[in-house]
């Protein structure tokens, strides 16, 4: 199997955060680790963990002057050494708390403690202090219990203090041992933490440079690859053809280039004659995409590989030479009056060493440090309207106008609204002209119908998941310095209702969703798009609905004023039934609420620049409950039990849904029935049923589940993992 090189690799596979297998040095001596990845901020962690539990007790009875604990991590040292050197920052969390024992034993005398890194060597310093400095994080910020001492436990208490901090300098990384002294004397105690180590950031993976003419090439020095050699790379270019790299001897030599727009070659000569290993791709690869190669040739066999494609493979001869003996410089780009390569090569390895592109680039004419365009490669992960941003090293994804958050722009941002609580978004901002901030956030700058001066709206998008179990509430309101608005409501029999009043009428139009309950605690998403009069409507996984306002309402929401969640706090006059509503409250759910380019719960549990506007009653808690993860594939109408197109269509008995799979269910259901008849003809069911017929029990067509289930709706949702909604309107509740 070939695994990344690194976590930075995996995230650009569009990979979350988990335990993955990396290998540091290609298919070099190391060998593959397995580390944690953790994706969720724009650089990624690497985590390596040991066996040393927190909090591991020393001393109190122990005879022995030193104590000597022994990390043994998931990993060698040479392969965690492999993670650091590559890593742009790396960390290592260590705590001592002590009772009557001394750590470094400040300001001058011979440290009791110290702890042993990379190379077995000592180290005198503890966390948050740095080499060659003898105090703790308290004696660098000058905060220690004991203003005599550099550190907290050199005071010697008899009650428990502590001193704790990151190590980071990480050419020390990481800690192999934690060497304690001073636990020999009566009452003396010590506890022991030291966390994993994390690094942050590849400095190889980014590790570029650009030809920009086809005379253009680096010089290395000669690779050393006379019974091995592991070559892997990215590339990315427009051009049909080109040398990637090349290394001449006498007669031998190793060669990887682009042969045609779909063709990347692999010759070599060790004394036998070149051979050459051709990979040809179904699509082109001068489509300015990055694209990885990876060439390995032994005294056994060689291979090569493109991207994901199939591994080709030749076996070497049995008899003959086996040694690749080279003399000159390594070539990478043009090569003795070939056309070299003209594009981008980036985190180019040769026998498990990054060659340092970037840095040889820099005093070479032709070529240029780093690449540009990495977005056209891995823009495709920035979700949910999230904008790929170049960076000199790799890209990062701008969530600032979604209402989504991470790295991708996939995490949810939402909370837990207790009742009572609800939150105003302000359009209009003490100290700006309504025109510029409606013009900058409420209105897409980008629409040139939406840039009108009179600050009208034509249209808008509204997207947003909730999770209650109270009705009927008030989702969402926008008011306006009219009377016009817009609200979402949860009526009091649990359905769904759209209103919309833009003039022209007498009543609001609303749009009712009437057979489906979604007041029952399972998230629901809601996106509402108007262009005009036309309005599209999505619940969930099922299938857009469109409606159209009437032909004597108005098109136009005039001069939007708020935006509330929760609870409608306005002054004027309110439409009566959202005032009835407006009592005591929305209590659950709601998560990322974006309306147009505006995400009100981002920017109240997130600093950002529209922070200013928004205003919170009451305490808003964080909370992803209300996230509605679209993992079900939508319904046809065929399956649809809600699609009711057909005048003819009946809802099933007693209100009670069946989900998505009805084919599924209904196998399930027949193989249920043929157990069951087969059961019957066994006379020890005969009497087991005959013995609690007495008493006074029965048995019925419930799904599985059904006993511990508080409602028909759950024990439907407990047999049917990929169900998400259930209507059982016999028991829909009324708070008005």
């Amino acid at each position: 199997a070939i695994y990344e090189l690194s976590c930075e690799a995996y995230k650009h596979l569009g990979k979350t955060s988990n335990y993955y297998w990396i290998d540091p040095d290609g298919s070099g001596a190391l060998g593959p680790l397995k580390v944690y990845c953790n994706m969720t901020e724009d650089k990624v962690w690497t985590t390596v963990y040991h066996d040393l539990q927190m909090q591991t007790a020393v001393g109190g009875s122990s005879l022995e002057k030193l104590a000597v604990l022994q990390l043994n991590y998931s990993a060698t040292m040479d392969q965690i050494s492999a993670i650091t050197s590559s890593a742009e920052y790396c960390e290592q969390f260590i705590s001592y708390s002590c009772k009557m024992s001394r750590l470094l034993n400040t300001p001058e005398g011979n440290p009791y403690t110290w702890w042993v890194g990379k190379a077995n060597e000592k180290h005198y310093y503890w966390g948050g202090s740095g080499p060659g400095i003898q105090k703790c994080a308290c004696g660098i910020e000058r905060n220690c219990t004991d203003p005599k001492y550099y550190c907290n436990c050199d005071a010697d208490y008899k009650q428990w203090r502590k001193d704790t901090g990151m190590l980071s300098y990480k050419e020390h990384l990481p800690v192999s041992q934690v060497v304690v002294g001073d636990v020999d004397r009566p009452g003396s105690e010590a506890k022991i933490s030291v966390g994993p180590v994390r690094c942050q950031g590849d400095r190889n993976y980014w590790n570029a440079a650009s030809f920009v003419t086809s005379s253009s090439y680096l010089h290395f020095s000669t690779f050393q690859g006379e019974t091995s050699a592991d070559i892997s790379f990215y590339f990315k270019t427009s051009a049909s053809d080109g040398v990637f790299l090349e290394n001449l001897g006498n007669t031998d030599f190793i060669k990887l280039e682009l042969k045609s727009a779909a063709e990347v070659s692999f010759s070599f000569d060790v004394g036998n004659g070149p051979v050459e290993i051709v990979v040809r791709s179904p699509n082109q690869l001068n489509d300015d995409q990055w694209h990885r190669v990876n060439a390995e040739r032994n005294v056994k066999q060689a291979s090569l590989q493109v991207d994901q494609l199939p591994l080709e493979v030749r076996k070497a001869p049995t008899e003959g030479h086996t040694r690749l003996e080279l003399y000159s410089q390594l070539y990478v780009g043009a090569a003795g009056g070939q056309r070299g390569f003209l594009g981008c090569i980036r985190s180019l390895r040769m026998n498990g060493v990054t060659l340092d592109l970037e840095e040889r680039a820099k005093v070479t004419p032709g070529v240029k440090p780093g690449c540009s365009g990495h977005c056209t490669s891995y823009g495709m992960y920035c979700a949910n309207g999230g904008k790929c941003v170049e960076k000199y090293n790799g890209y990062s994804c701008d969530c600032s106008t979604t209402a989504y958050d991470g790295p991708f722009c996939i995490k949810d941002v939402g909370a837990f609204f207790e009742e009572g609580v609800w939150l105003r978004y302000n359009f209009h901002s003490p100290g700006t002209s309504m025109k510029d901030l409606v013009s900058r956030t409420l209105l897409s700058s980008t629409d040139p119908e939406t840039t009108a001066p009179d600050l009208n709206l034509n249209k808008e998008e509204l997207s947003f998941s909730f999770s209650t179990t109270k009705s009927p509430c008030v989702l969402l309101y926008i008011s306006s310095y009219t009377q016009d608005f817009m609200a979402v409501l949860v009526k009091p029999s649990g359905n769904l209702q759209i209103r919309y009043s833009l003039g022209g009428t007498k009543e609001p139009y609303n749009i009712d969703v009437d057979h489906r309950n979604m007041a029952n605690g399972q998230p629901h998403t809601v996106n509402i798009t108007r262009n005009g009069r036309d309005i599209v409507l999505q619940l969930d996984h099922y299938p857009p609905t469109s409606y159209s306002l009437p032909t004597a309402s108005d098109i136009q929401f005039n001069s939007p004023k708020a935006l509330f969640l929760g609870k409608v706090i306005e002054i004027g006059k309110i439409d009566q039934d959202i005032y009835k509503y407006n009592t005591p409250g929305f209590t659950g759910c709601l998560s990322r609420v974006q309306f147009n380019q505006i995400a009100p719960l981002k920017a109240a549990l997130r600093p950002t620049n529209t922070s200013s506007h928004v205003h919170i009653q009451g305490e808003l808690v964080e909370s992803n409950c209300g996230a509605s993860p679209l993992t079900i594939p939508p319904m046809s109408a065929a399956t649809d039990p809600w699609h009711l197109d057909s005048a003819s269509a009946d809802f099933p008995y007693n209100g009670q849904a069946i989900g998505d799979g009805v084919n599924r269910n209904s196998a399930i259901i027949g193989g249920v029935i043929a157990v069951v008849i087969f059961t019957i003809l066994c006379t020890l069911v005969f009497l087991i049923r005959y013995m609690f017929r007495h008493k006074g029990t029965y048995h019925t067509n419930e799904a599985k589940g059904a006993e511990s289930a508080e409602s028909a709706d759950a024990a439907i949702m407990n047999n049917d993992p990929n169900f998400t909604e259930t209507i059982d309107e016999s028991k829909k509740e009324w708070l008005i």
